[in-house]
């Protein structure tokens, strides 16, 4: 892998890892386009996940340190008060919202893989998906009063994390919806989902390494390009959740869902060539 190549794939992990676009199914079409085969580059996928996870960190510190404190208030460590109140909850609903995606990852992850990676599937998907976002935005309207997070919709949210493994879903679009379809507002429910992400991009990413170090395999990719797709990735990661943070404080997903009928179109076209 050359350093244009770590660079590309790098900028492309980052940014479609949280914009609501699928960053499975960039990978997918991107590596159909230049040729790589991405799956069999483990430690660089490895560490480009690594990257979106630092991203999450900087861009959320304030909450990761109130996670924290949550934490070590519910174990009897630190004093309960009503400042960390919020965090003991939200601790539970990003367990609760984890375990569908640790089941299905365990279990059928590659098998879906195997069924779906094709630009073909990738495009039927991100179709599906920006249809999906068009009954969320629509269905959000008719809730009078914004609903608030707890467990039943933590689980659902939780789910739609979960049909995430599936190639060209997006693993923020699918969560978000889930949570505009329940009431949640887009900012929080982006909030959510992207804390609820930090195990599962954390967990994949541990389990990927787990897998190659069991197989006896090294790094399949130089130092340097390893770093420089850190860097772009995690770099790329924290301006695409700086702007989606800010852009559903005032727009819908409406933007999102024309690009996914548009590359969805694309990723189809490309599969009959």
């Amino acid at each position: 892998m050359g350093y244009g190549e770590a660079l590309f794939l790098g900028l492309l992990q980052g940014i479609t890892e949280f914009l609501p676009v699928s960053s499975s199914g960039h990978l997918v079409l991107g590596e159909s386009l230049i040729g790589l085969e991405v799956e069999a580059l483990k430690s660089f996928d490895v560490v480009v996940h690594l990257g979106t996870f630092a991203a999450i960190i900087i861009y959320f510190w304030k909450d990761i340190v109130g996670l924290f404190k949550g934490f070590f208030s519910y174990m009897g460590l630190a004093k309960k008060t009503s400042d960390n109140k919020e965090y003991r909850h939200l601790i539970g609903y990003i367990v609760i919202g984890t375990i569908p995606a640790v089941v299905v990852g365990l279990f059928l992850e590659e098998a879906i893989d195997f069924l779906f990676r094709s630009t073909l599937y990738v495009g039927l998907w991100m179709i599906i998906v920006a249809e999906i976002f068009i009954l969320a935005e629509w269905t959000s309207k008719k809730f009078k009063k914004e609903k608030r997070l707890d467990w039943k919709k933590s689980v659902l949210i939780g789910v739609a994390q979960a049909a995430a493994l599936i190639p060209g879903v997006s693993r923020s679009g699918s969560t978000i919806a889930a949570g505009l379809f329940q009431g949640i507002s887009r900012e929080k429910a982006a909030r959510f989902s992207f804390l609820l992400a930090l195990p599962a991009i954390f967990g994949a990413g541990l389990l990927t390494g787990i897998k190659e170090f069991r197989a006896g395999g090294g790094l399949d990719v130089a130092f340097v390009p390893l770093i420089i797709g850190f860097v772009a990735s995690a770099v790329a990661g924290f301006v695409a959740v700086y702007f989606l943070m800010k852009f559903l404080k005032k727009h819908s997903l409406n933007i999102f869902t024309y690009y996914l009928f548009a590359i969805g179109t694309v990723s189809i076209l490309v599969s009959f060539l």
